[in-house]
């Protein structure tokens, strides 16, 4: 048994690579499907994977605002919000980043309209992504000046830790920037086995350099009206996970005031140390090289890294580490120096002060179950995908709650609307939940909420369930958040208004509840009942099965199966 990476989000890249003559969520302890090219799944995922970066955007060139680094050039997009695109620090292969200490256009460039390439990644051209990735790009109102004092959002883009960029589609932070009063950098950081899996033992690189873009801002951010004192950090899917991540690292809490946490995937945890260590192990003998022999590793290609060795670990970590599950094997590690607390159910909370915002979409896992499984669910195929997905101990307690009760169509069995729920529930609902009443718990405040409302992120739609009216899937809150819906409808338009609204409020305040506004008033999550509002329609998320004593107690999370 292996944790529950089948029923993860859009994002998770191998989950359909294989075939089991028995379906279930998993094979040998992970799910199985109609084996596909790998190349043909990952083109598949509802993520941009080629585009070109450094191509110019109308706009006025020669804008430029002194720093303590330097002279910023950026440009004009839109006539409020300038963008400023920097390189924000620099690292060799398979070391921690340093600060940058001059402001530098990212990759040498010396156009202020480029784009930042992309970190290296898997099945994009070449042309697209260099090893000097580490930028992020800045989009500040016009009217802001130095002594505003403003609030900034720091983003991290998802992508399971493997691809994703600062340039994906809907994370242009004009609109964001513009309707909080706030500045906006959406960041770049180490990828895959150059970020997560380094064959001399180095840990949490791509994490750190996360800590480096906020050093970066908090020299930065008062040249352009900004308050190096107000930083909130933000993120979706594996994003998110890194903001949980950022608030388990001690050396980083004076760097940012609160946190936005949208659908991570709970369940999984931070690895181990001594699970890193067996995946690493694994790993550097893919590279044709010792872990000592720094020539040699040092003359390997990007696509020898990036592409034959690391899409063998995507694909592989599984069966060595079975907690390293295979959506996410390349992640964060609670390595008890850098991190020095899972933030989990596994080990003593630590007390903690900091706001922060958690949300999930309504159906978290409908991308994942409905193309995993594009025909109809029967109730003997059920049972053994959850037999197989949880345990025997864990399913027999699930099939005895009837709280996951089957669901069928009026005239045939279909059991794939109650995987949707389930994955939904044990992988993101349910184990944010109780993510946020341990935060509350131990001294911070938390407000918890629910996509009822989203705008199809680009691919969703090669899973027809995703476009269905009333359905939100993974990923369908982020253009929402950044207001770059393409064509929004009125409820989308209303949501984008209330959002923002809700944003502004917590940048300032810790607190999404906007001073003499008309909206529902989002309350604080308590001790046993987190008051989770549902966002697009009125009134609080149904608890279902995310009660205390269910997950987390009756059926343990993934991270406590292994003890992660």
């Amino acid at each position: 048994m292996v944790a529950l990476s089948v029923l993860v989000s859009s994002l998770l890249l191998a989950s359909h690579a294989w075939a089991s003559p028995v379906p279930s969520l998993y094979s040998d302890a992970h799910l199985s499907f109609p084996p596909l090219d790998p190349k043909s799944w990952f083109c598949a995922l509802p993520i941009k994977t080629a585009r070109k970066l450094l191509c110019p955007r109308q706009g006025s060139d020669g804008l430029s605002v002194d720093t303590p680094l330097g002279t910023a050039l950026g440009t004009m997009d839109i006539p409020t919000v300038n963008r400023y695109a920097v390189k924000y620090a620099s690292a060799d292969r398979w070391a921690p980043s340093a600060v940058a200490t001059t402001w530098e256009l990212p990759n040498g460039s010396t156009n202020v309209s480029a784009l930042p390439l992309m970190c290296p990644q898997p099945y994009v051209d070449d042309s697209t992504f260099s090893e000097d990735c580490l930028s992020m790009i800045l989009y500040v109102p016009t009217t802001l000046t130095v002594g505003s004092g403003v609030p900034t959002l720091m983003w991290i883009h998802g992508g399971s830790f493997m691809v994703g960029s600062a340039t994906d589609p809907g994370l242009d932070g004009s609109a964001l920037a513009l309707a909080t009063d706030s500045i906006v950098a959406v960041i770049q950081y180490r990828l895959g086995a150059l970020g997560f899996i380094a064959p001399n033992g180095q840990t949490n690189l791509g994490l750190k350099d996360t800590v480096n873009a906020l050093n970066f801002l908090s020299k930065v951010v008062p040249s352009f009206g900004g308050d190096a004192s107000k930083i909130t950090v933000a993120g979706q899917s594996s994003g998110a996970n890194m903001i949980r991540a950022l608030l388990a690292v001690p050396s980083a809490q004076s760097l940012f005031q609160s946190a936005i946490i949208q659908s991570d995937p709970m369940d999984y945890g931070f690895l181990s140390a001594s699970d890193q260590q067996q995946l690493q192990d694994y790993f550097t003998p893919l590279l044709n090289c010792t872990a000592t022999d720094t020539t040699c590793l040092n003359a390997l290609s990007l696509d020898d890294i990036v592409t034959t060795a690391g899409l063998d670990f995507y694909s592989n970590a599984v069966y060595v580490v079975p907690a390293a599950t295979q959506s996410e094997p390349m992640r964060v590690v609670n390595d008890g120096t850098f991190i020095t607390s899972p933030l989990d159910s596994t080990a003593a909370f630590p007390a903690v002060d900091k706001p922060i915002l958690l949300s999930n979409v309504a159906d978290e896992a409908g991308y994942t179950i409905y193309l995993s499984f594009p025909d109809a669910v029967p109730e003997s195929e059920y049972t053994e995908i959850v037999n197989g997905t949880f345990g025997a101990a864990r399913y027999q307690t699930l099939m005895g709650s009837q709280l996951y009760t089957v669901q069928t169509s009026t005239t045939t069995e279909d059991y794939r609307p109650q995987l949707q729920v389930l994955g939904t529930d044990s992988v993101w609902r349910c184990a944010t939940w109780t993510f946020a009443r341990n935060w509350v718990t131990n001294g911070g405040s938390a407000y918890v909420g629910l996509y009822t409302v989203g705008a199809s992120y680009p691919g969703n739609s090669a899973v027809p369930y995703c476009t269905q009216a009333g359905v939100v899937c993974h990923q369908d809150d982020i253009e929402i958040v950044f207001g770059t819906v393409p064509s929004p409808d009125s409820a989308q338009s209303a949501l984008i208004t209330e959002m923002q609204a809700r944003y502004k409020s917590f940048l300032y305040t810790g607190n999404p509840n906007p001073s003499g506004s008309s909206y529902a008033n989002w309350q604080a999550a308590g001790t046993s009942d987190v008051n989770a509002i549902l966002l697009g329609s009125s009134g609080e998320a149904t608890v279902g099965a995310c009660t205390p004593s269910f997950w987390g107690d009756s059926v343990q999370y993934d991270y406590q199966v292994y003890d992660i």
